[in-house]
């Protein structure tokens, strides 16, 4: 068969789509306020425009290969055909309104049931928000030319290729998809191990080849503005719907039953890791229940397709719990994660992706078993070897990768920027003017 299928797309699939697409750029602009408001005062500009800077770089790179790389025909179980869809070729053309003539319907380029262009769109979505996870590892500290650097390489010769291993199913976009989805057959609906495990352990190890920022862990580097995280938070929860009920690709009852187990599943983590802090601090905190909300929408994401409501409220708190643990192990280890990207995205990630072999079940969209529901261990030895294989890939390329930029341009910037802020002396901006506010006519006249 002739890749792209040329057809008549299905309106109410189209339309579900194209609203999934948008909720789910949204989330990177929500993740920037998340990472923002945890930053202090003389970064929060930089943070912001690490995110931000990420949706014009990869929209970019997946306009000319990413998308090709990521959907293309399977070479050698690594990547798709660069060239196939190179530029975008034949995403376009064809009639894409219906005539009166019912012998002239609408024929475009298809993937499944909707346009081709839209499940571009849709992709893209999920390959900017995965570079923008990272950041949050290396605030305070990485230069944001050695950032655009890294993001655009690493985007082309990890999330690209790994995308293609999870995402690319057999018959879709190209005769033969990625190795993940269609030989292993380990179950990844909407990115556990294409986004949150490839970005946490890539956080991780950026994290540690960058150092640690100055004074950490005695200086205290507090938030700056939980209002923003809380904000970040709520954009992202509001977003993940696209994420995950949009991965169904279609406005249909899997569309329906994942967004139920991710509301449940965000909403079970938030409370564990509330209750984690009671226990712990004696206080529960709003950075607690902001953080409790990602954690639990990490973990959801492989898994809302494969669970019942049981399975996806043991699923939240497990990893609320765990996350609201793991955050504290870069003081025992000390890397410097700055903005719990490894506590939150690798954990949460590995959690969602490993209970799949644990609770998944039949009556689920995905219909299969784990080892709860009298699967056996064989569903989990999948979700392993998925998991940890992209765990390892990206983990030792993300290193060659900042190593060699680390010896080239450099990574970090210097002592007094850092001091200064990163906000002034990589964008020579301000996000607060703190001058005193009052005076006269006159004062307002000469500083003007």
């Amino acid at each position: 068969m002739a890749f792209p299928v040329i057809g008549e797309p299905n309106t109410g699939d189209t339309a579900w789509m194209l609203a999934s697409s948008a909720l789910v750029l949204l989330m990177t602009p929500g993740l920037a306020f998340f990472y923002g408001g945890m930053v202090r005062g003389k970064n929060v500009l930089n943070m912001i425009m690490m995110s931000i800077s990420a949706m014009g770089l990869i929209t970019v790179l997946w306009s000319l290969y990413g998308f090709s790389v990521a959907f293309g025909d399977d070479k050698g179980n690594l990547f798709g055909d660069p060239t196939q869809y190179f530029g975008l070729k034949s995403v376009f053309g064809g009639s894409y309104l219906a005539t009166t003539d019912p012998a002239a319907p609408a024929a475009v380029p298809l993937a499944g049931t909707i346009p081709l262009s839209v499940f571009v769109a849709f992709q893209l979505m999920f390959a900017i928000i995965t570079v923008a996870l990272i950041s949050g590892a290396v605030a305070d500290r990485l230069k944001f030319g050695s950032w655009l650097l890294f993001a655009g390489v690493w985007a082309t010769i990890v999330y690209f290729p790994v995308s293609h291993w999870v995402f690319s199913f057999d018959g879709i976009t190209g005769e033969t998809g990625g190795w993940i989805a269609n030989k292993l057959k380990a179950i990844d609906f909407a990115g556990g191990t294409a986004v949150h495990i490839n970005a946490g352990i890539a956080g991780l190890v950026l994290a540690i080849i960058l150092g640690k920022r100055k004074g950490w862990p005695k200086t205290p580097m507090r938030p700056h503005n939980l209002p923003f995280v809380m904000l970040g938070a709520g954009l992202l929860w509001f977003g993940w719907y696209g994420f995950n009920a949009g991965s169904a690709v279609g406005s249909n009852g899997i569309a329906g039953a994942t967004f139920v187990t991710t509301t449940i599943g965000t909403a079970a983590a938030m409370l564990a890791w509330l209750l984690v802090e009671k226990f712990r601090d004696g206080k529960p905190t709003s950075l607690g229940a902001a953080s409790g909300i990602v954690a639990g929408l990490v973990a959801i994401t492989p898994s809302c397709s494969s669970v019942n409501v049981v399975g996806a409220l043991a699923i939240g708190i497990v990893a609320g719990a765990l996350c609201a643990l793991a955050v504290g192990l870069k003081f025992r280890f000390g890397f410097d994660d700055s903005l719990d990207v490894v506590g939150v995205h690798l954990v949460g990630g590995l959690v969602g992706t490993l209970m799949v072999g644990l609770v998944a079940t039949s009556e689920a969209p995905a219909a299969v078993e784990g080892l709860f529901y009298g699967g056996g261990f064989d569903q989990l030895g999948k979700q392993a070897v998925g998991a940890f294989a992209v765990l390892i890939f990206s983990g030792v390329v993300t290193a060659i990768i900042a190593l060699a930029i680390k010896y080239t341009i450099g990574l970090r910037a210097n002592e007094e920027a850092e001091f200064q802020g990163m906000d002034e002396s990589e964008h020579a901006e301000t996000a607060y003017d703190f001058a005193a506010v009052g005076g006269t006519a006159r004062t307002a006249v000469k500083e003007a």
